[in-house]
């Protein structure tokens, strides 16, 4: 871990991209807004709107250079090799220290054959929350497998989980060594592993993934985000019904230009649009997550 923050204490000095908007991440303005045991943070962050606006049609996404692929990558964005993978810093933040995680090779985006990886990272980047967007699911590099972290304590779902433990835990399946959980009442679905070991919670996880899949000719919609807590591997499975809610496709009027990934199923609602940022209500904000992940009963 010590390595990672190294590089982002280096890139945010050297890298004047970085630079730059890091230091606009102290002007980003916040409304907060509570759903009984749930919170949610609306951000206006205008820096994010080239991932949030971001077009991952097949079609643009051939025509436009792979941003992650590293004879694509700016000059001075250092790199930590990790085996299969490098460690690079998110120039274009939301956490306080922001990090992609890019397989080295130009892989499409998917979460079963390199969930270990995953638990590789979340065990290294132990200060770190990681998370994974499915290709419809707010990856901004559908065609490019990676995930991303950043700092433990940021997303509200990690508060609202230690809270929803105490009441609202209904057990869906066990392994030895593991449990899964689902959370009713949480606004949106929110599944999560608990595990004691890697291999329990890779048994579980593809347990799960093939429940989600039956039917479907390729990934089911799903963000994840894993992180590790009192020596277990903790991984949130947010299932998705929905890309976008019809709010980010309305007339000018009337449309909120939001794009939920695994930040915005984990509490934290951005928008890079601050008439967008401004009316948003609390009526709005349920609707935007019935939409996109109706929650359990």
């Amino acid at each position: 871990m010590q390595q990672a923050i190294d590089l982002w204490k280096d890139q945010v000095v050297n890298w004047p991209l970085a630079a730059h908007y890091y230091t606009s991440l102290k002007n980003v303005s916040t409304r907060e807004f509570q759903f009984d045991t749930t919170r949610i943070v609306v951000q206006f962050n205008p820096a994010r709107i080239g991932s949030t606006a971001a077009k991952t049609d097949a079609a643009s996404i051939a025509e436009r250079p792979c941003f992650l692929c590293a004879h694509n990558r700016p000059a001075e964005q250092k790199e930590i090799d990790a085996g299969d993978f490098l460690i690079l810093v998110n120039p274009f933040p939301i956490f306080p220290q922001h990090f992609t995680l890019p397989h080295k090779e130009h892989l499409p985006q998917q979460i079963l054959p390199y969930y270990r990886d995953f638990l590789y990272f979340v065990t290294e980047l132990d200060e770190c929350v990681v998370f994974y967007n499915g290709p419809q699911c707010g990856a901004s590099a559908p065609d490019h497998l990676h995930f991303q972290a950043g700092n433990r304590g940021f997303l509200p779902l990690m508060a609202d989980y230690e809270r929803w433990k105490e009441h609202r835990a209904v057990v869906v399946n066990k392994v030895p060594g593991a449990v899964l959980m689902r959370f009713p009442g949480a606004l949106r679905k929110v599944l999560v592993i608990e595990a004691e070991t890697i291999e329990a919670s890779v048994s579980l996880f593809e347990t799960l993934y093939g429940e989600l899949s039956k039917g479907l000719p390729g990934e089911p919609m799903m963000n994840v985000i894993g992180f590790r807590e009192n020596k277990k591997w903790i991984t949130f499975v947010l299932p998705r019904s929905a890309f976008r809610p019809s709010q980010f496709y309305a007339p000018a009027d009337q449309q909120l230009l939001i794009s939920p990934a695994a930040i915005e199923m984990a509490g934290i609602l951005i928008t890079p649009v601050e008439e967008h940022f401004n009316k948003l209500t609390a009526e709005l904000i349920r609707d935007i997550y019935s939409q996109i992940s109706p929650d359990l009963p």
